[in-house]
């Protein structure tokens, strides 16, 4: 027997992944990575280890804890990536052959999805009301705070919530009531998030050039951190998957300051 979360009830890695891709609706997604299933272990899970990003520290992690899985946001196999398996590369892929370990990735779907996705899970934390979708493929989300409160104010509440000081451009007192966010790298969607009329952006990242559209726009922009708005969804996914079929489930977040 193996050591941690080797418990629960078992289920075939053909169907949990069959009614991940349906859940999640991978089909609709035009996406840089395959979603679902990036590497093939052994054919009953009973454990899963979730995580934001497949590095060597949670597949590691995940060995120790006995999972039969690991469901991460940040998977492998992106577009325009070396092919080779050389280096870090073949010591992350080479650790789940090795133990047998299986790995679901999930990337914009995740992002997107209505019950356990990256926006409306950070929506929850947050206190942001979800009032309706923008920019390609639905990604981002747009609605309101629950009270209206200043810019300062805001950014308070997501470094006590997020864990995560954010970087704030625009006035700090200007009050704020209609928000939209898209976690992650979604500085690119501000000026899209900017016609919707709304008082600030909040996304993980921010780049040169959008500190000067958010100062033009009057908007104001809040990076929370790309890992840390993304904590969120995975974790509620692992949850959903353990309430629906008894499977053991463990989040396990290996800090990332960015």
């Amino acid at each position: 027997m193996r050591a941690g979360l080797f418990c629960g009830h078992p289920m075939q890695r053909i169907e949990l992944e069959s009614y991940l891709n349906q859940y999640l609706e991978v089909d609709r997604f035009r996406d840089y990575c395959p979603n679902g299933l990036q590497v093939e272990g052994r054919p009953e899970v009973r454990s899963i280890v979730s995580g934001v990003t497949a590095s060597l520290e949670l597949l590691e992690a995940a060995c120790d804890q006995g999972a039969d899985a690991v469901l991460v946001h940040h998977g492998y196999f992106w577009r325009g990536e070396d092919p080779r398996l050389t280096g870090i590369r073949r010591a992350r892929l080479g650790l789940l052959l090795a133990q047998n370990i299986n790995l679901f990735a999930y990337h914009l779907p995740l992002d997107a999805h209505a019950a356990v996705g990256n926006n409306v899970q950070l929506a929850r934390v947050l206190g942001l009301r979800v009032g309706g979708r923008f920019c390609e493929q639905d990604i981002g989300c747009y609605g309101e705070l629950e009270n209206p409160m200043s810019v300062a104010a805001l950014a308070a509440r997501v470094h006590e919530r997020l864990d995560r000081v954010p970087q704030v451009i625009g006035r700090l007192d200007r009050m704020v009531r209609r928000v939209a966010w898209c976690t992650g790298a979604a500085q690119s969607y501000l000026e899209n998030a900017v016609t919707l009329g709304v008082d600030a952006y909040i996304t993980g990242e921010i780049s040169e050039q959008t500190v000067h559209l958010a100062r033009e726009a009057d908007v104001a922009f809040i990076a929370a951190g790309h890992h840390a708005t993304e904590r969120y969804g995975i974790s509620a996914l692992g949850d959903h998957l353990a309430a629906r079929y008894g499977l053991t489930h463990r989040f396990i977040d290996i800090d990332n300051p960015v």
